[in-house]
C-alpha cells in the first residue's frame, strides 16, 4: 500500500488556488484512510470532548452534519442533545439558489433524499418540513466539516462555499450562531492558507484537541 503524502510537507507559505486544491486532496485521502474502528474511536472522543462545552451544554437548536468522505462523526451526540431538549438540525441545499444552505429539523424517522453530491438530507419536497426549516441566523449552535486545520483557527473547507456564503451574515452585528469547526486529529497541519472569504469559528474541536482562535 502506498503511503499517503504527508500535508505537513506541503509549503505553507503558499496561500495559492492550486496550494488549497493540493492539501484539500491530500487531507481528504488523510481521513478516508482511517479504519472503520479508528472512525468510531475519533467520533466517540471529539462527542465527550463536545459534550463538556458550556456553549453546546446550553444550545437549544444545534446543527450538524451527517459524515461523508470520511469526515469525523458527530452523530453520537444526537441522543445527548435530544434528552436535554435541544433540536437537532441538518443542512440542506436551498433549491434554485447560489450554494446556500437552510437548516432542517431532524429526528430518527426524518424522510431523507439525497442531494445532488449524493449527500443524504431532509425530504423538503411538496413542502415537507417546511415549519421546521430555520436560516443559519435562527441558530443558537453550528457544527460544521473541516478539511483541514492549524493551531491559529484557520481551517480548509471542501471548496464548494456553501458554509461561507450561508454563514456571510456573521461579519455583521446581529444574531448569530455559536460556530466550531469538526475535524479529524490526522487533518491539523502546522499553518493553513487563508483566503479572504473565510468566515471565521468560534472554535476548532478535533478527537484529541480544542482549539479557540
Amino acid at each position: 500500500m502506498n503511503s499517503l503524502p504527508d500535508p505537513l510537507d506541503f509549503d505553507t507559505r503558499d496561500d495559492s488556488p492550486d496550494a488549497r486544491k493540493r492539501l484539500r486532496r491530500a487531507l481528504r485521502r488523510r481521513r478516508r484512510a482511517l479504519s472503520p474502528r479508528q472512525q468510531r474511536q475519533a467520533a466517540q472522543a471529539l462527542c465527550r470532548r463536545l459534550r463538556q462545552l458550556p456553549e453546546l451544554q446550553r444550545a437549544r437548536r444545534v446543527a450538524l452534519y451527517l459524515p461523508n468522505d470520511g469526515e469525523i462523526d458527530p452523530r453520537p451526540l444526537i441522543p445527548w442533545l435530544t434528552r436535554r431538549g435541544a433540536r437537532v438540525y441538518l443542512p440542506v441545499l436551498k433549491p434554485l439558489s447560489h450554494n446556500v444552505l437552510w437548516f432542517v429539523h431532524y429526528h430518527p424517522g426524518t424522510p431523507m433524499v439525497r442531494n445532488r453530491f449524493g449527500i443524504p438530507e431532509p425530504e423538503t419536497r411538496h413542502g415537507a418540513h417546511r415549519a421546521r426549516r430555520l436560516p443559519a441566523w435562527a441558530l443558537d449552535l453550528i457544527l460544521l466539516p473541516l478539511v483541514g486545520f492549524d493551531d491559529a483557527g484557520q481551517r480548509l473547507g471542501m471548496g464548494g462555499g456553501f458554509y461561507d456564503r450561508s454563514l456571510a451574515f456573521t461579519r455583521r452585528p446581529g444574531p448569530r450562531p455559536r460556530l466550531i469547526g469538526l475535524a479529524h486529529e490526522c487533518q491539523r497541519i502546522s499553518r493553513l492558507p487563508s483566503a479572504p472569504w473565510d468566515i471565521p469559528l468560534d472554535a476548532i474541536a478535533s478527537d484529541a484537541r480544542l482549539v479557540a482562535p
